[in-house]
């Protein structure tokens, strides 16, 4: 079985935590650094499993260590990683969830030819539906992408894609959960400006919006599809869509994308600066 260490008991730290478990990952290969003491005790006491304060001690003998943290306390725990790996005969993989650090940032620390695979996470993966893309270091494997891939797969889907798309990535699906909510925001306070309660009005767009996601990931059709096959000619649907395009829909989800991933990029290229996703709770807080 694959020992795994979690840098970082955060909210995306526990998320990967309870996947595994749920998916029969056995506690004893399971071990947690977390720097605050209640932080700590929360964690052990959930999960049975072993939590520390130490990130070398943590690491020592793991397979895989997941950088969880904040991405302005990377230094601090690659520093300790790279003692551990120099005592360490066993390969290690180094799979980073700290949002806006490049794999190179890591290598150039680490030991030459450590593996470092970079994962852009979002937040549905904190009740197991999250959209994870891997982005593989120089000097990764594929036996190592394999593993990694299984890890994520405990907390929703995996994509792997070059790092030179991580950007994009952050703006479609790292920062996508926001315009989700956004737009379910907007709904809501429209349906209650109607007359409906606003109780009502969640529950409707809540199931609305349950619903739909589900016949788009299952109905093989694609959006634009199932868009068409909901607006009939003159019908309600078609005045609503109107009105959408006319307000120029399409053209803000380009530019707030856009706006997004340009934004990303500026972020990693100055890396000692925490992105919006690490700023929005992404990250741990180890």
């Amino acid at each position: 079985m694959t020992r795994i260490a979690v840098i970082g008991g955060g909210r995306i730290g526990e998320a990967l935590v309870s996947g595994l478990l749920k998916n029969g990952f056995a506690t004893k290969d399971l071990v947690v650094a977390e720097k605050f003491e209640e932080r700590r005790e929360e964690l052990s006491r959930t999960y049975s499993i072993r939590v520390t304060d130490s990130t070398s001690d943590a690491a020592e003998g793991a397979d895989v260590v997941v950088v969880a943290v904040k991405p302005n306390d990377v230094d601090v725990v690659v520093t300790a990683l790279a003692a551990v790996d120099a005592g360490n005969d066993d390969e290690q993989i180094l799979v980073s969830l700290a949002a806006g650090i490049p794999t190179v940032r890591y290598e150039t620390k680490l030991p030459a030819g450590f593996p470092v695979v970079r994962v852009m996470p979002n937040t549905p993966m904190l009740v197991g539906e999250g959209a994870s893309v891997l982005s593989a270091g120089r000097y990764v494997k594929q036996q190592h992408l394999d593993t990694v891939r299984e890890i994520l797969a405990s907390v929703g889907t995996v994509s792997v894609v070059p790092e030179s798309q991580i950007d994009a990535v952050t703006a479609v699906s790292g920062s996508g959960p926001a315009y989700f909510f956004l737009v379910a925001e907007a709904m809501i306070d429209a349906g209650v400006s109607l007359g409906l309660t606003r109780a009502v009005a969640t529950d409707l767009v809540v199931q609305t919006m349950t619903g739909s996601a589900a016949m788009l990931a299952r109905s093989g059709d694609n959006a634009a599809d199932l868009r068409a096959a909901v607006t009939s000619p003159g019908g309600t649907t078609a005045a609503a869509v109107r009105e959408l395009e006319r307000g120029g829909l399409r053209t803000a989800f380009y530019e707030a994308l856009d706006a997004a991933k340009r934004r990303s990029a500026q972020l990693g290229a100055g890396s000692d600066q925490p992105s919006p996703a690490a700023r929005e709770g992404l990250s741990g807080t180890a």
